[in-house]
């Protein structure tokens, strides 16, 4: 079994794969101050619920936005799986080439949504991702990651505007019955979805006039339910993109064995003596 982690700013998203199969996915809170053996102690709960042993995962695929993370769940990967990691970046050889000024820059996520992108819906595509920033990849037909739109995410917009007003407060974020709000709470909740919406279709329809052929929308993320249900510009939603994008790069870098990152097999009865991935 190959066991994907997705560690973003807000969730860590992980998910247990045998062969091509999603099985159990999780969700779990990012909290930076969590050791490599607490979030042993979770995965592995959560795995041993699912009937899924530690000694049945052969491998782990990981992207990391959060850097102070990066190394605390590949030495997971080592200590608790005895497995060394493939770890997600730019100078993989997935079949993704990244096409932007500085590929060193590009998140991870975004590379991997690109991969799944192209070998699990088409390109060429935009991949919107909506979670605690909401990016926008644009991917050509040629499997070149161009650029991206980086906007605010929705809880991040609504927890600054509260922050700075100090007669508005938190509401639940969900669409209005319409756009003109008759009280405070509809009114917040207009401008967040409708304004949000308004925003993905106006970077939509900028992105696509700036590339070739006729590219599938792609939405994913976590807070993506709320806002594709209003827009028709989404073709495509699919909320474990990256999960399995982190998939295809693991099979990716075993199909090129001298790419960096590949894991080295190890004995299920030992410790690595390898030194750990870093991302």
């Amino acid at each position: 079994m190959l066991l994907a982690v997705d560690v973003g700013n807000s969730n860590i998203v992980v998910g247990a794969f045998d062969g091509e199969t999603l099985l159990p996915s999780w969700r779990l809170t990012t909290d930076r101050r969590r050791t490599t053996d607490e979030y042993a102690v979770l995965l592995r709960g959560l795995l041993e619920h699912h009937d899924v042993r530690p000694s049945d995962i052969r491998g782990v695929s990981l992207a990391s936005t959060v850097p102070a993370l990066t190394q605390t769940f590949c030495q997971l990967a080592e200590r608790y799986f005895e497995v060394r990691p493939v770890v997600a970046h730019a100078d993989l050889q997935t079949g993704i080439v990244v096409a932007t000024d500085n590929p060193l820059e590009v998140g991870p996520d975004r590379i991997v949504n690109a991969l799944a992108a192209m070998r699990r819906h088409r390109v060429p595509a935009i991949v919107i991702d909506i979670g605690t920033a909401t990016t926008f990849d644009a991917v050509t037909a040629r499997g070149e990651l161009l650029g991206c739109a980086i906007a605010p995410g929705i809880e991040s917009a609504m927890e600054g505007l509260v922050a700075r007003a100090a007669r508005l407060f938190s509401v639940e974020l969900k669409a209005p019955s319409a756009a003109i709000g008759r009280n405070t709470v509809a009114s917040i909740q207009s401008g967040a979805v409708f304004g949000y919406v308004g925003l993905v279709e106006g970077l939509v329809e900028r992105i696509r006039g700036e590339m070739d052929g006729d590219p599938l929308v792609i939405a994913t993320g976590g807070l993506a339910p709320i806002v594709v249900p209003q827009t028709k510009v989404v073709d495509v939603t699919d909320p474990d993109l990256t999960l399995h994008g982190l998939r295809f790069l693991y099979e990716a870098v075993h199909q090129h064995p001298s790419a960096v990152g590949l894991p080295n097999p190890v004995g299920r009865g030992g410790w690595r003596t390898a030194p750990p991935a870093t991302g």
